[in-house]
């Protein structure tokens, strides 16, 4: 064995001052190393581009400005700072290099800048972005005769070179801001310039937000130029990372009518991806009818794309949806089960379109009682934004007219919703459900289009739905009404604020939702408090319209037939006479003369007046004492005055 080297004791091991040189060393080489290799590259990183609204689309252009070469050797460098703490500011290193650190670095950066300068077009790409430097400064804003003159200097630089700038990083964002701000010629010249490389633009990681800003800020010819060149393109691209974007924002936001249909017979076949003009005109169905042989094919390939899009975590794409809409409208029953089981792990991805709202009410009708489990154990984190939303309140309405475990729905999504009660009552989407539930598909809350939708839907479950509907409504029912009356006593003042919410009161109480008699009484207790005070005063609640309705409702005891014209009497505990007795006794006492002439609140008499069942009760005594001012009242155009006296006789 030979003599042992410095910095090794005796038994051959290394010291531990050797231990960390060597470490030392290996780390700075291995930096050095990366620094050397990512000269060459170019940034993969993204900007994540939300095109819904102009400020989106702009806010790519302040990002990022730094090239993304000098960030990764600043961060290198950086990194070195750290592990260098023994040099002294720029000091000649311990391992006897002759450059500090800071000299490399700037050496590097030299190094990579002429690279740059050799790449192609390097000169003018470098002249271009210096230009734009100056084109996209926001504070101060640049005048725009100074921006006209930056952005015909940067296109008469750049229309020559443009393909080579749309694909790069930075270099693609000078194409965005001239697209942005210079004049629907230029937009024109630019689409122009780039036609025949749309798809390349589409499937690039830096070239797709130009694509979005062009069909943006383009005009219907030029988008439609765009449309034209990606079609049959389009289940190619529904497949790629970046494509698959930019053919929802395509579909979404910059499409016709006829445009979208066009594009959806793509996902249909090859037939219809190559010649446009096939199958225009007919529905999916009738074209499957044509052959069994056509139906196979077309749902092979609709069932393909639908499966690629959600494995690439496409399932909230509106253009997926309506190929899913396509899709169940030729479906059978086995093609139905994979669906689900495709689908049921990301079903609260469908509810924010009417053609994801639709596949999802589908599917539940369909689905056997497993399958519903799944669903509605997928959906149970997502209850809230499934019942706000405005498709997403009729899958839940769906929920309850097929799926017989009421227990299960109502562990699953009641839980949430209690809590929150009183937020939901009063949002137009949120509270149809619990409508629902009061008056079933009642025409004043339900349209005729969305009656026969959700009837629709029962009939596809009656083979796997057994219970009947009104029983599973009731069981529901008996399961929520508490929360509605302890929603009621608890938050009357926010409920009452709004229209709907002093309906959603009016429901409860007339349609006389299961409850105790002590909690059914707190809570008419709670709404007769809200109404005490000074009512001449402009906050108090009797002051709104609805309320006046609400009130009537009440102390008659009834639901308005609009039909019959007649007020339809309910046997409901606590409303009607014994409703009026107390308001009247509570709430309006010794100011009865001035309830009644006030236009708006002297009809609650006359209602207080009609149910009153005890003629004998107070109201009648004190009514009799103001008889002169009530005749006065009926006088000054005051028709519920003038009601008053006709009923009373005066």
């Amino acid at each position: 064995m030979g003599v042992a080297g410095r910095g090794t004791k005796r038994s051959g091991l290394p010291s531990k001052a050797a231990i960390k040189k060597s470490k030392i060393s290996n780390t700075k080489a291995a930096k050095v190393q990366s620094e050397s290799e990512s000269e060459d590259e170019v940034s993969e990183s993204e900007d994540e581009l939300d095109v819904s609204s102009e400020d989106e689309l702009d806010k790519d252009e302040s990002e990022d400005e730094l090239d993304q070469d000098e960030i990764k050797l600043g961060s290198a460098s950086e990194d070195e700072g750290d592990e260098g703490e023994e040099e002294a500011d720029g000091d000649s290193p311990k391992d006897g290099s002759k450059q500090t650190s800071k000299e490399q670095h700037a050496e590097q950066r030299k190094v990579l800048q002429e690279r740059k300068l050799q790449r192609k077009s390097g000169v003018q790409v470098q002249h271009i972005k210096s230009l734009w430097e100056r084109l996209r400064v926001k504070n101060p804003p640049v005048p725009k005769q100074v921006r006209e003159k930056l952005c015909d200097e940067i296109w008469k630089l750049s229309k020559d070179v443009i393909r080579d700038l749309v694909l790069k990083h930075d270099a693609s964002r000078v194409v965005q801001t001239l697209v942005k701000y210079s004049s629907k010629e230029r937009r024109e010249a630019v689409t122009t310039a780039l036609k025949s490389h749309f798809y390349e633009l589409a499937t690039s990681s830096y070239g797709k937000y130009l694509l979005v800003k062009l069909l943006h800020y383009g005009t219907k010819d030029s988008r439609g130029l765009i449309l034209d060149e990606l079609h049959g393109k389009l289940r190619k691209l529904m497949r790629h990372r970046e494509g698959a974007y930019v053919v929802e924002d395509l579909y979404t936001l910059y499409s016709s009518a006829e445009q979208k249909k066009q594009m959806i017979r793509e996902f249909w076949g090859a037939e219809y991806a190559v010649f446009k003009e096939s199958g225009k005109g007919k529905t999916i169905q009738e074209i499957t009818s044509e052959s069994v042989e056509k139906r196979t094919l077309i749902a092979k390939n609709l069932i393909g794309t639908i499966t690629a899009s959600v494995e690439k975590g496409s399932t909230g794409f509106q253009i997926l949806h309506a190929a899913m809409k396509d899709y169940i409208q030729i479906i059978n029953d086995e093609e139905t089960r994979e669906l689900i089981e495709l689908l049921h792990e990301q079903f609260a991805e469908l509810i924010h379109t009417p053609e994801g709202a639709d596949v999802a009410c589908f599917l539940l009708a369909r689905a056997t009682a497993k399958e519903r489990k799944q669903i509605i154990k997928s959906l149970k984190e997502h209850a809230m934004s499934l019942i706000k939303n405005e498709y997403g309140n009729l899958v839940v309405i769906t929920l309850f007219l097929t799926v017989d475990d009421t227990v299960l729905v109502s562990k699953a999504l009641f839980g949430e919703y209690a809590e929150h009660l009183h937020e939901l009552v009063v949002d137009k989407y949120s509270r149809r459900p619990f409508l629902y539930l009061l008056n079933g598909l009642d025409g004043r809350f339900f349209s005729p289009s969305v009656q026969k939708e959700l009837k629709h839907y029962v009939e596809l479950s009656q083979e796997t739905s057994k219970k009947p509907n009104d029983q599973k409504k009731k069981e529901l029912l008996d399961k929520i009404s508490p929360a509605f009356y302890k929603s009621i006593t608890d938050h009357t003042t926010e409920i009452l604020s709004e229209n709907i919410g002093s309906q959603f009161i009016g429901e409860v109480f007339l349609n006389n939702a299961p409850i105790s008699d002590d909690k059914r009484e707190e809570a008419i207790s709670a709404l007769i408090e809200t109404f005490k005070g000074d009512f001449e005063e402009e906050e108090h609640p009797i002051n709104k319209a609805f309320s006046v309705r609400l009130l009537k409702s009440l102390t008659q005891g009834g639901k308005w037939d609009a039909k019959t014209k007649t007020l339809i009497k309910l046997d409901v505990p606590g409303i009607g006479s014994d409703f009026a007795t107390r308001f009247y006794e509570e709430v309006i006492g010794d100011s009865l003369e001035k309830w009644i002439e006030n236009k708006d609140t002297s009809f609650i008499v006359v209602s207080i007046f009609e149910s009153i069942d005890d003629k004998n009760a107070q109201f009648f005594k004190d009514l009799k004492k103001i008889k002169k001012d009530v005749k006065k009242a009926s006088q000054e155009d005051n028709k519920g005055a003038q009601l008053l006296v006709k009923l009373a006789g005066f």
